[in-house]
Order: C-alpha cells, then sequence, then structure tokens
C-alpha cells in the first residue's frame, strides 16, 4: 500500500511503486518520499502530473516519468515495531533489507 503522509491512497497514480512492492512483501513498512527525476534533477512539477493522472493514465505517465521511492526509515520488519530501536540498528535493519532483497528500482536508500 502507498499512502501521503496524511494517510491518502497514492497507488492509483503510481502503479510501478505499487508493483515494486512484490519485493517487500511481508509485514514490513518502509518510509521514504517519492521522487521523479527529469534531466537529471528531482522534477517536483512531474511528481504533481503523476497525481493528477491516477487509472489508465498512470502507466502511460510511469512509462514517461517514472517514479522512485527514496526511503530514509524502517517503521516495520516482518511485523516488528522498529520505531523504538536506536538509530545504528535502525539503518542497519534498513541496509540489510535492502541488501537481502537486493531492492532495486522503484526504490532507493537513502544516504544515512
Amino acid at each position: 500500500m502507498l499512502r501521503s503522509r496524511r494517510g491518502t491512497e497514492l497507488g492509483r497514480a503510481f502503479p510501478e511503486v505499487v508493483a515494486g512492492a512484490a519485493q517487500v512483501r511481508d509485514a514490513t513498512a518502509l518510509d521514504g518520499e517519492l521522487g521523479v527525476r527529469e534531466e537529471g534533477r528531482l522534477a517536483f512539477e512531474r511528481l504533481q502530473d503523476r497525481l493528477a493522472r491516477p487509472g489508465a493514465g498512470a502507466a502511460r505517465a510511469a512509462a514517461e516519468w517514472p517514479a522512485h521511492f527514496v526511503t530514509f526509515d524502517l517503521l516495520r520488519l516482518s511485523g516488528t515495531n522498529t520505531k523504538t530501536w536506536p538509530y545504528r540498528r535502525h539503518r542497519a535493519a534498513l541496509e540489510s533489507l535492502f541488501a537481502a532483497r537486493r531492492l532495486s528500482a522503484p526504490w532507493a536508500l537513502c544516504r544515512s
């Protein structure tokens, strides 16, 4: 499931990110930001364009401006709440998750 920080469902506008969630299929929850790159930079206006095209238009938009989920936090790992873990344990678990599952686009790991 892909939700905004306010709880709005975003999956219909970003089908490639939802499809990528198959790489993280157990009760694991990641926190991060969606981003769309254009000409080597993050393009906020393209992200807004993508939000305006849910459903059938989303697949065409995904081909033109694919979104990435830049992950910076691990909220739950296989059903275990990680929010109270110390930062180093948290970060190590997040990096291990990326390595063990070989997460790739649309996933990106934010540098610490």
